[in-house]
């Protein structure tokens, strides 16, 4: 056996390692569905210019990623479509919501919407922090 170190691995070895922890967590977690879920707004060519991605876990909504084009920000779009996101996500029967912004982000914005902070991961990636954010339903 070798242990190596190396600096820049194919894609290939990175989704190996991932979908075996990814097996292994599976096989230990007592909730055994988690479903992706998405909000979208288009334009009209049909082109996305706001959204939101999330999953939900068991009790939890998990959200990745919400984002607003900079034409659409300042006019209300982020909050429907959070709360679009948390209404489907209660729908599947959540009861809370987590997730993370970087300082530059949208701290100010979820804490406005009911989110409060858990915990801060501060010098990341090195001056900046992140917010790890949670909400009750």
């Amino acid at each position: 056996m070798k242990i190596e170190i190396i600096d820049e691995p194919e894609q290939a070895l990175i989704d190996y390692l991932d979908e075996k922890i990814s097996e292994f967590n599976w096989a230990n977690w007592e909730v055994s569905e988690r479903k992706h879920l998405a909000v979208q707004l288009k334009d009209d060519k049909g082109e996305v210019i706001a959204g939101s991605v999330a999953r939900s876990f068991g009790d939890w909504l998990l959200i990745k990623t919400l984002w607003v084009s900079e034409s659409l920000r300042g006019q209300n779009i982020g909050s429907q479509i959070l709360a679009k996101i948390e209404q489907a996500g209660q729908a599947r029967g959540c009861k809370k919501c987590l997730l993370d912004t970087l300082n530059f982000q949208a701290m100010p914005f979820y804490k406005a919407h009911g989110y409060k902070v858990e915990w801060v991961q501060e010098n990341y990636p090195k001056t900046g922090c992140k917010y790890f954010m949670s909400k009750e339903f």
